[in-house]
């Protein structure tokens, strides 16, 4: 029995590598294609080139480094800092642009070659695995930025004409958060400018408590945040194709310039009028259906549930204040929020069902989220004008079926985790590393 699940988990391991690559490949030839270097290419110059994010790449450091002992932490940490030190000397002595990291990716690519000609067996896995987990977060971040650049050179045309009409029946949130913003003057702009452009940092501190007896345990957890943050990542951005919109701050506001259909955000709500879809620029990213800053704050807030109190403190934290902030700097409307929420949910109770073994609570779970999923950007598409109409039927429609989501997964999460996992059931001297 433990040879079957290390040789499924070998198998799927290597299709997961596989279809990585192969989906890293078409982004790269897609971005090409559109004269932009894709994510292997953006990678590669940041081998020696100032990084576009240095602190994504010390967040993929910093989770590789779970499988290291603190001896070798000291070790990783000093050899980036180090390494970023003498590139920040050449950098400035040759007027070059600036930023730190470097140091960080130099780390991880010597630790993969150290797995692969250092290490054996059960340890060499281990390594790879820190390392992949490393690279994961930092593929992830170029992957998004290729996903982004796709999206507003293949749509022309966007929606927020029927995200926005639709949005008349939460009270058009966006605007009234983007006053309040504005009234808290530039500490508000500051801290909750900080909250949203960090959400990264943030996920890799939540995993780091999560893996923090990987090295110690010699295995990885089953389930961890990761995974469900890479998947949200993934998916999120097909939906981008399906439903592009840019978000009020550029379709009704000023950041939009010629290509607004009017200055409105966030003084004066839009009128409720027959929408229809708008021409936009072609740098602007379509990336508001579902809201993805909404749907990864929702999960580092699910996993931050088990951790100390000050972990949780921080997971609450970070949610709110990213909602503030989402609706607040005008980047997205209420409706892209609760669709968020419903898209992180199902992908969380898939990722779970397929750690803990898939059973009919947790296929219907994952069934009905998608299915509102559905029924929500077929409604903002095909019904706005209803919705805007009848704001005081469908405005708690929409609340009731985030919320009836969300205690679906509360409720089948709590079953779950009162029974043995998989792992658990083949008793300690059986599991498997």
């Amino acid at each position: 029995m433990v040879a079957a699940q290390r040789r499924s988990r070998a198998i799927l391991w290597g299709a997961t590598i596989v279809v990585a690559l192969g989906f890293l490949a078409t982004l790269e030839v897609a971005a090409q294609g559109y004269g932009s270097p894709g994510p292997i290419t953006g990678l590669a110059r940041e081998v020696i080139f100032a990084p576009y994010s240095g602190q994504v790449l010390y967040a993929g450091l910093a989770l590789m480094m779970v499988v290291l002992t603190w001896r070798q932490r000291f070790i990783a940490l000093g050899s980036a800092l180090g390494i970023d030190a003498v590139f920040w000397l050449v950098r400035w002595a040759v007027d070059a642009k600036m930023n730190f990291g470097t140091g960080a990716l130099w780390v991880i690519l010597g630790y993969t070659v150290i797995a692969v000609t250092r290490r054996t067996g059960r340890e060499r896995v281990l390594l790879l695995k820190g390392v992949g987990l490393g690279m994961l977060l930092v593929a992830g971040h170029k992957t998004g930025g290729t996903w982004l650049l796709i999206t507003s050179m293949t749509r022309p045309e966007v929606l927020d004409q029927y995200v926005a009409t639709a949005d008349h029946a939460l009270g058009a949130p966006s605007w009234l958060a983007g006053e309040l913003v504005e009234a808290s003057g530039p500490i508000g702009d500051r801290v909750l400018g900080t909250v949203y452009g960090q959400l990264p940092l943030a996920a890799a501190l939540v995993a780091l408590y999560q893996l923090r007896h990987v090295a110690v345990e010699r295995r990885f957890p089953g389930h961890h945040l990761v995974r469900t943050f890479l998947v949200i990542g993934l998916l999120g951005p097909a939906v981008y194709m399906v439903f592009p919109v840019v978000g009020p701050v550029f379709a009704y506001g000023a950041d939009g310039g010629h290509w607004a259909v009017a200055n409105l955000w966030p003084d004066t709500p839009p009128s409720i009028s027959t929408p229809h879809p708008i021409r936009f620029d072609e740098v602007t990213p379509r990336n508001c259906m579902p809201s993805l800053h909404t749907a990864w704050a929702t999960t580092i807030f699910i996993h931050s549930r088990d951790g100390s109190r000050l972990i949780r403190f921080a997971g609450t934290f970070w949610l709110v204040a990213t909602l503030a902030a989402t609706l607040g700097f005008g980047y997205h409307y209420g409706v892209d929020l609760i669709a968020g929420v419903v898209f992180a949910l199902t992908i969380e109770a898939a990722m779970r069902a397929f750690d803990r073994g898939w059973d009919r609570a947790g296929a219907w779970l994952v069934a009905y989220g998608a299915a509102v999923f559905v029924v929500l950007l077929v409604s903002y598409r095909y019904l706005p004008m209803e919705m805007a109409r009848y704001p005081w039927f469908f405005g708690p429609l929409l609340i009731l079926a985030m919320v009836s989501v969300i205690h679906g997964y509360v409720r089948a999460t709590r079953e779950r985790d009162s029974e043995p996992t998989p792992t658990e059931k083949l008793g300690p001297q059986l599991q498997p590393a």
